[in-house]
C-alpha cells in the first residue's frame, strides 16, 4: 500500500463513519415519525434513540424538516419507489410486488400512511413531497392502463386517467385499513380483485 493508498483510506474511514451515523439517525426518525407524526415526534425523541444530544443531531441535519425529507426520500430508497412506466413487467405485477414487499418491511406503510395524512394541515413541509408524488403516480399508473386499453385488454367503458386515480386511492384506503386490522384486511387480494374488475384477462 503506499503512502496515498494510506490517505485515501484514512478519508474514507471518517466519510464512513459519518454516513454510518446518518444512517442510524434515519433508521430512529423513521421509527419516531411512523408511531407520532411529523408534528408528535421531537428531534429530542430521536436523538434519545441514537444516544446523541439534540445539538450533534442537528449537525447530521441542520433542522427537523430536513430530517423529515430526509426520511422520506430513505422511504423510497428502502422500498424502491419505481414507478410502473419505468419497469419492464406489467402494471398489475408490479402494483403486486410492490404491495406485498411494503407489507415486509417494518414501519414503511406506518410512515407512509401517518405523513401522508398528516401532509393535508397547514404549512405541513411534507405536502409537497406527497402532492407530487400523487400527481406522478396519476400519469404513470394512467399511462399503463392507457397501454392495456390499446392492447384491448381494458374493459369496456374504463377510463385510463379514472382506473389509474382510483387504483392510488384504493391502495392507501387498503394499507389504512390494513393497519388497523391486519387480520381481516387483505391488500393484496382487494388490488387483485380491483384488477379483475378494470383489465381482461391475456389471451
Amino acid at each position: 500500500m503506499t503512502t496515498k493508498d494510506v490517505g485515501r483510506a484514512a478519508r474514507r474511514g471518517p466519510y464512513a463513519k459519518s454516513e454510518e451515523r446518518r444512517r442510524t439517525i434515519l433508521d430512529a426518525a423513521h421509527e419516531v415519525f411512523a408511531a407520532h407524526g411529523y408534528r408528535g415526534g421531537s428531534l429530542q425523541d430521536v436523538a434519545d434513540r441514537v444516544g446523541l444530544s439534540q445539538t450533534s443531531l442537528l449537525h447530521y441535519f441542520p433542522s427537523k424538516r430536513d430530517l423529515l425529507m430526509a426520511v422520506l426520500e430513505r422511504r423510497d430508497e428502502i422500498t424502491g419507489d419505481a414507478f410502473p412506466d419505468d419497469m419492464e413487467e406489467g402494471l398489475v405485477d408490479s402494483v403486486i410486488r410492490t404491495a406485498l414487499f411494503n407489507e415486509n418491511i417494518p414501519g414503511v406503510v406506518e410512515l407512509y400512511i401517518v405523513l401522508c395524512a398528516e401532509s393535508v394541515t397547514d404549512s405541513h413541509p411534507g405536502r409537497v413531497y406527497f402532492t407530487e408524488r400523487f400527481e406522478r403516480l396519476r400519469k404513470s399508473y394512467a399511462l399503463r392502463f392507457a397501454e392495456l386499453a390499446a392492447q384491448g385488454r381494458l374493459r369496456p367503458g374504463v377510463d385510463p386517467d379514472e382506473a389509474a386515480m382510483s387504483l392510488v386511492a384504493l391502495w392507501d384506503g387498503l394499507q389504512t385499513q390494513w393497519l388497523l386490522a391486519p387480520d381481516e384486511v387483505d391488500v393484496v387480494k382487494g388490488l387483485r380483485g380491483y384488477f379483475n374488475l378494470v383489465v381482461l384477462p391475456e389471451p
